[in-house]
């Protein structure tokens, strides 16, 4: 699993069960199954957090929400400091090319957060985008807006 990222590398905790690599998300303080998209999430956490300065207690990782009469639910949503969302990301693991496909997906989830800022992300490539809902624009920005 341990592919390169275009992240700063993250101390991951994992462990084995069985035939499957566990790893700690410590947002849900539980470990999960360690997959190239879960890979993904744990470094770009990890970065929001430690760089970004995001505080690890306005995200989370998993939020249910539902889109029309379906339950989805988004990779990972940070939160304003009055509980709102603010962004949300979605992780592809890094052999997953970002097409349309993968924004359309993101906008379908952003449609009951209304949210300002959305990411996606494979840890190859990101992408983050700022959404003007009152003049109908988005505009891709050079960088993730800090946390501080």
């Amino acid at each position: 699993m341990e592919k390169v990222l275009n992240l700063p590398p993250a101390p991951l905790k994992t462990r084995q069960e069985g035939e499957r690599t566990m790893v700690f998300d410590p947002l849900r303080k539980r470990y999960v199954a360690l997959t190239p998209e879960e890979w993904v999430r744990q470094h770009f956490v990890h970065f929001l957090i430690m760089v970004k300065g995001y505080p690890a207690s306005r995200i989370g990782n998993e939020i249910s929400l539902k889109v029309g009469d379906m339950k989805k639910r988004c990779d990972t949503v940070v939160y304003d400091t009055q509980a709102k969302p603010l962004m949300i990301v979605e992780y592809k693991a890094p052999s997953v090319q970002i097409t349309q496909k993968v924004f359309d997906q993101v906008w379908r989830y952003n449609l009951p957060l209304r949210v300002p800022y959305i990411i996606i992300s494979n840890g190859l490539q990101h992408f983050c985008c700022k959404v003007d809902y009152e003049n109908n624009k988005t505009e891709f920005l050079p960088e993730i807006p800090e946390g501080r």
